[in-house]
């Protein structure tokens, strides 16, 4: 069992660790992008789009910048500036009983960072 999965995932996220993130999700996690109507279900198309994300986000000066926790859930915010971008999002995450990651929600704004990052993350997600 995952004692504190967020633990994890902040220094898996500053180490640009991908394997320890994708070691996170549950077989039957659930990715929900902010642009994407429907949800990405499972655990290799919720690391598709966590690994895009990653690549797109993760620069020098991505910080998270607050923190909200209950029982098996966390809300974290997110600052990046991308190109004179201000990007503020939040990821949303909840975990089972294991302490794997079930549920990982994208909301991001202003429209105008998301419409900058919209065809960055198409990139990554239609590379080989």
């Amino acid at each position: 069992m995952i004692s504190d999965p967020i633990a994890i995932w902040h220094r898996a996220v500053e180490a640009k660790n991908f394997a320890a993130i994708e070691d996170l999700l549950a077989e039957d996690a659930v990715f929900y992008s902010p642009v994407v109507h429907s949800p990405q279900a499972g655990k290799a198309l919720t690391a598709k789009y966590l690994r895009a994300a990653m690549a797109v986000l993760n620069t020098p000066n991505f910080r998270y910048v607050g923190e909200w926790r209950s029982e098996r859930s966390a809300v974290l915010e997110f600052e990046v500036e991308l190109e004179g971008i201000v990007v503020n999002g939040v990821d949303i995450i909840r975990w089972n009983e294991q302490g794997r990651i079930v549920l990982f929600k994208v909301m991001m704004r202003p429209l105008k960072a998301l419409n900058f990052i919209m065809p960055l993350m198409a990139g990554q997600l239609q590379a080989p």
